[in-house]
C-alpha cells in the first residue's frame, strides 16, 4: 500500500477515511528536523551549510514511516500547500534517506490540496509532482536568517542589557511597533475643544439633532471653539436667532460586501467579534481544516474557485432568495506574493452547511466556522442600497449654520447575513456616516429650538494595539506572512516583552529597553522597510528568481560587521546611551525652566535611568542611598509625586502605608522600621500590578495576606489563600496549589479551594508508578558519558544529566541553550562529586578490584572534563 505522510494525526485520520484501505496514511507530527541550538548550526564560512538534527520525539514517527515503506516503496508526501509544508516534505525525504529507508526503487512524489475533502484529495492524487526546490530554498533562507539573527544577537543582549532575553528577526520589529505606539501615547498632550448641538422640531412636531458647523459667517474647524466661553457664545447666538431649513439633499448610496477571509482578516475579525487572540484563532481554524470543513487557513489570497462561487450562489438563492443574488458573480483579486504560494481564500468546503447542520462541539470552532460561512456567503450577495440625506439649517443673517445627516437602508442585501466589525477609529475622527433616520423636511421649513447644548471634548491619544490591529499593521508594512503572524505576536508575550491587558498590548520595561538598544546599535535590522524588503527577497527566492545563498551572504556581510562594532561596549555605556536617547521622553522640559533631571526630593541629585535585577527599569536619584527617590520608567505625570516609587499611600490604624522600591521590585510596607520593629509587615506587588496604579485599598489587601478561606471540612485545619514566590496559591497544611489569577486570592471560596486542592492531589499521580516526564529537548552526550536533556519542571525548565539537575539561568533561553552551556551547568551543580563514582556500577564485581581492572578506564580519560579530572586526581 502506498505510504501517504501528512503533518497531524487528525489530518491523517480524515484523509485515510477518503483514501480507504489501499493506502497507509501516517503523520509526521510537524517538522521532523531542526537546527540544533548551538554554535555552527549555520556555517557562513562554508556556504551557509546547515546542520540538521532529528528531534527525539520524531525518531519514532520516522521509524513508523520507514517500517511502512518496507511493504510498499511508494512514498506520497501530502503536507500543507505552502512554504512550510514543502519544507516538511523535504525534511522527511532527507531524513528517510539518512535512515536508508528510501532506496533507488522507492518512488517519492508530492501532492497538495487546498481543502481536505474527498474530491480535493482524489484530484490531488491524480497530479503528483516533485518537491518544489525554490520553495524549499526560501524556507532554508528564512530559517538561516532567523538563526543567524537570534543566535548571534541574543548573546549581545544578554551581555549588554541586564534582564533581556532573546531577540528575533521579525519579533524585534513587531516589538518596536508596540513600543513606539506607547511612547506616542505617553508624549500625547490632550487638547480641549467644544461642539454645540441643537435639538430641533419640525413643523410636523418631529424632533431631530443638528450640529453647529458655521459661526459668525465662518466655517468651523475642529478647534475653533477652544473653551467653554467660546461655546457659550455660540449657544447664545443660536438661541437668539430663528432657524429654517436652507436645503435638503438626498443621495442614493450603496455598501458593498467585504472580500472573503484571508489569514490576516480572519484574525482581525475573530479578535473584534469574539476577543480571540491570533494563536487561538489559528488553532481553531487548523482543527476545522483538518476536519475537512474549511479550506487552508494560511493564505493571503482572496479569490475563490469558480465551483465554490457557484455553490455559494446556489446557497444564497436557496436561503435568502433571488433578490439577494447579484446578476453576475463577484470576483475578488489581490496581488499574490508569488504564483507558487497563491491559495484560495478561507471558505467552507460545503457552502450549503451552516454551523447548525454540523456537529462541532468546540465553542471556538463553532464561532469561527459560523463567521467564515457568513463572510463567504455575504461576499457573493447583492450590495446594500441606502439613501443618505443631508439637511442644512441656518439663520436669516447667516451668522449660524447647522447640519443634520442621516441615512435609510432601502435594501439590506448582504447585511442580512453579515457586517464587518471595526477597529479603533483614528484619534479625533468621527463616524463616517450617521445611521440616524431624519424626519421629513422641506426647504424653508421653520424649526423650533427645544434645547441647545454645548459639549466639551478632549483629543484622544492613538489607541494601543490589539492583536488584530497589530496584525493589520504588520500586513500593511509587509512584515511577516500568513504563517507567521500568530507566532510573532505570541513570542513577544512569552518573552515578557509585552503584556496583554483588556485585549491591549502594553510593552514591559525590558521590551522598551530591548527596542531602544536595537534601534541604536542595530537600527537597520529593526527598520520596517528593511524587514519588509527581506520578506520580498524570500518571496523572490520561492518564485525561482533569486539564489538563497547570495541573499544570505549579502545579509551576513553587513550584519556580522554590526555585531563586531558592539564587542567592546560596556553595560554602563549602553545604559547611558539609552538614557541619553530617551532624555526628551523621560525628562521633559519643566514649565518653570528648571533642570528636568534635578531630583524633586533632595534637590541635589540628578535623575537617571536604572535597571532592576528583575529586568525592569526605573528612574532614580544619583544621591542614593541618602535619597531614595524613584519613579516608574517613562515620563513623569503632571503630578510627579503621585508616580514616585517611594510614597505614602495613606494611613490605617495609625500606621503609614508606604509604597517602596527594593532590590526585587516595588513593595508595600506598614509603618516604618524601628529598633523595636526592625522588620515591619511587607508585601511585594504581584505580577501585573503597576506601582503607579497602587492605592491604599490595594495595599491593605496585599498586607492582609495570607487570607483565611475557612476550616477544611475534613480535618478542621485552616485553608488559606496568598501570594508567594511562585505566584498565587491556596494552602492546606503543607499542600500548596497554584491559582491561575492573582484576583482569585481575594475572592476564592471554600468550594473552589477544595476543587483546586483536589486537582493538586490528583496531579501527584500514583507515586513511584507514575510515568516519567518527557524531555523537552535532547542536547547530546556529556563528555563523561550519558545524555543531557532539557526537562520541564514545576518552577521552569532545567538541565538533567543522570541524577544531576541544574537550573537554567534567566539569562539563557531553554530552547536556545547549547550542549557546552549545559555541560558547564551540570558540572557546576555536581561540584566535587567524582565523575568516576557517578559512572561506575552500583557494586563493582570482585575482580574489578584487581590492579589491571582498575587501570581500564584510562582510555576514557580523554573525554573527562577538567573538573572531573581534578576530582579523580584528588582521590
Amino acid at each position: 500500500m502506498p505510504v501517504v505522510v501528512v503533518e497531524s494525526p487528525a489530518k491523517a485520520k480524515t484523509i485515510n477515511s477518503y483514501l480507504g484501505k489501499d493506502y497507509t496514511v501516517l503523520a509526521s507530527f510537524g517538522h521532523v528536523r531542526d537546527l540544533p541550538a548551538k554554535d555552527g548550526s549555520v556555517d557562513p564560512e562554508h556556504g551557509f551549510a546547515m546542520e540538521w538534527e532529528v528531534a527525539a520525539d520524531s525518531k519514532k514517527h520516522l521509524k513508523a514511516i520507514a517500517d511502512a515503506l518496507k511493504d510498499d516503496p511508494n512514498l506520497i508526501l501530502a503536507t500543507d500547500p505552502d512554504r512550510e509544508g514543502e519544507a516538511i516534505s523535504w525534511h522527511l525525504t532527507e531524513a528517510l534517506r539518512d535512515r536508508k529507508a528510501i532506496k533507488a526503487a522507492t518512488q517519492v512524489s508530492r501532492v497538495t490540496f487546498n481543502a481536505i475533502t474527498k474530491t480535493a484529495v482524489a484530484e490531488a492524487m491524480k497530479h503528483p509532482r516533485q518537491v518544489d526546490v525554490p520553495l524549499v530554498d526560501a524556507y532554508l533562507a528564512r530559517r538561516a536568517l532567523d538563526y543567524l539573527v537570534g543566535f548571534n544577537l541574543s548573546p549581545v543582549l544578554w551581555r549588554k542589557l541586564p534582564g533581556a532575553k532573546s531577540a528575533g528577526r521579525v519579533q524585534s520589529v513587531c516589538l518596536r511597533l508596540i513600543v513606539e505606539r506607547e511612547m506616542e501615547i505617553e508624549a500625547f498632550r490632550a487638547q480641549e475643544y467644544w461642539t454645540v448641538e441643537a435639538l430641533l422640531k419640525t413643523p410636523r412636531g418631529k424632533e431631530f439633532t443638528a450640529r453647529l458647523v458655521s459661526f459668525a459667517g465662518k466655517k468651523l474647524d475642529k478647534f475653533d471653539l477652544k473653551t467653554q466661553e467660546d461655546a457659550d457664545l455660540a449657544v447664545a447666538a443660536i438661541r437668539h436667532r430663528d432657524l429654517a431649513v436652507t436645503s435638503v439633499e438626498a443621495k442614493p448610496g450603496s455598501r458593498h460586501p467585504s472580500a472573503p477571509f484571508m489569514t490576516s482578516t480572519l484574525q482581525q475579525e475573530a479578535s473584534r467579534k469574539f476577543g480571540m487572540g491570533a494563536k487561538a484563532t489559528m488553532s481553531a481554524a487548523q482543527r476545522l481544516y483538518e476536519a475537512g470543513l474549511i479550506t487552508y487557513m494560511r493564505t493571503d489570497g482572496i479569490d475563490m474557485a469558480p465551483e465554490a462561487v457557484m455553490a455559494a450562489r446556489d446557497a444564497i438563492k436557496d436561503r435568502f432568495g433571488a433578490d439577494c443574488l447579484p446578476k453576475s458573480p463577484r470576483m475578488y483579486k489581490n496581488k499574490a506574493k508569488n504564483a507558487q504560494e497563491a491559495h484560495e481564500c478561507i471558505r467552507p468546503t460545503d457552502m450549503a452547511k451552516d454551523v447548525g447542520s454540523l456537529k462541532i462541539t468546540d465553542n471556538d470552532q463553532r464561532r469561527l466556522y459560523d463567521l467564515i460561512w457568513k463572510r463567504t456567503l455575504a461576499s457573493q450577495m447583492s450590495e446594500a442600497r441606502l439613501e443618505r440625506t443631508t439637511v442644512e439649517i441656518g439663520s436669516e443673517d447667516g451668522q449660524v449654520g447647522l447640519r443634520a445627516t442621516g441615512q435609510v437602508i432601502l435594501f439590506d442585501g448582504f447585511m442580512r447575513v453579515y457586517t464587518e466589525g471595526r477597529d479603533d477609529p483614528a484619534p479625533g475622527a468621527g463616524d463616517d456616516e450617521d445611521d440616524a433616520r431624519l424626519p421629513q423636511m422641506a426647504q424653508g421649513d421653520r424649526l423650533a429650538k427645544e434645547s441647545v447644548t454645548p459639549e466639551q471634548h478632549f483629543t484622544q491619544p492613538p489607541p494601543r494595539y490589539t492583536e488584530a490591529t497589530l496584525v493589520k499593521r504588520m500586513e500593511e508594512l509587509g512584515i511577516g506572512r500568513p504563517s507567521t503572524y500568530a507566532s510573532i505576536v505570541t513570542t513577544i508575550q512569552d518573552r515578557e516583552y509585552v503584556r496583554k491587558e483588556n485585549g491591549r498590548l502594553i510593552p514591559e520595561d525590558k521590551g522598551r529597553l530591548v527596542t531602544i538598544f536595537l534601534t541604536n546599535y542595530f537600527r537597520r535590522y529593526v527598520e520596517y522597510d528593511f524587514t519588509a524588503g527581506l520578506e520580498d527577497q524570500l518571496d523572490e527566492i520561492s518564485a525561482g528568481g533569486a539564489d538563497y545563498k547570495e541573499v544570505l551572504a549579502q545579509f551576513w556581510r553587513d550584519f556580522s560587521a554590526a555585531l563586531g562594532e558592539t564587542a567592546d561596549l560596556r553595560i554602563g555605556e549602553v545604559l547611558d546611551k539609552i538614557d541619553e536617547v530617551l532624555a526628551p521622553h523621560l525628562y521633559p522640559a519643566r514649565p518653570d525652566g528648571g533642570d528636568p533631571r534635578l531630583c524633586p526630593n533632595c534637590g541635589k541629585g540628578r535623575l537617571s535611568m536604572r535597571t532592576a535585577r528583575t529586568g525592569g527599569a526605573f528612574i532614580g536619584c544619583s544621591n542614593y542611598p541618602d535619597c531614595r527617590f524613584t519613579r516608574p520608567f517613562g515620563p513623569p505625570s503632571e503630578d510627579g509625586e503621585a508616580q514616585t516609587g517611594e510614597r505614602v499611600l495613606g494611613y490605617d490604624q495609625g500606621d503609614a502605608i508606604h509604597l517602596k522600591d527594593g532590590r526585587f521590585g516595588p513593595y508595600v510596607q506598614r509603618g516604618d522600621a524601628t529598633t523595636e520593629n526592625p522588620k515591619p509587615p511587607r508585601a511585594s506587588l504581584p505580577k501585573g500590578w503597576a506601582a503607579q496604579d497602587m492605592d491604599l485599598e490595594k495595599a491593605l489587601r496585599l498586607l492582609a495576606l495570607p487570607r483565611l478561606v475557612g476550616a477544611h471540612p475534613g480535618d478542621g485545619q485552616p485553608v488559606e489563600a496568598g501570594i508567594g514566590r511562585f505566584g498565587p496559591y491556596v494552602k492546606h497544611n503543607s499542600t500548596y496549589a497554584n491559582l491561575p489569577e492573582v484576583a482569585e486570592v481575594f475572592e476564592i471560596g471554600m468550594n473552589r479551594a477544595m476543587e483546586v486542592l483536589a486537582q493538586k492531589a490528583a496531579g501527584r499521580g500514583a507515586g513511584r508508578g507514575r510515568a516519567s516526564t518527557a524531555a523537552l529537548r535532547s542536547l547530546g552526550e556529556h563528555p563523561g558519558g550519558g545524555e543531557i536533556t532539557v526537562m520541564p519542571g514545576r518552577f521552569g525548565p532545567y538541565v538533567k544529566w543522570g541524577k544531576v539537575n541544574a537550573t537554567i539561568p534567566k539569562t539563557l533561553e531553554p530552547e536556545a541553550i547549547t550542549l557546552d552551556e549545559a555541560v558547564a551547568l551540570v558540572d557546576a551543580k555536581a561540584g566535587s562529586k567524582p565523575a568516576a563514582k557517578r559512572k561506575a556500577p552500583a557494586k563493582a564485581p570482585a575482580k574489578a578490584a584487581k590492579p589491571k581492572a582498575a587501570a581500564k578506564p584510562k582510555p576514557a580519560a580523554k573525554t573527562v572534563t577538567p573538573r572531573k579530572a581534578k576530582a579523580s586526581a584528588a582521590e
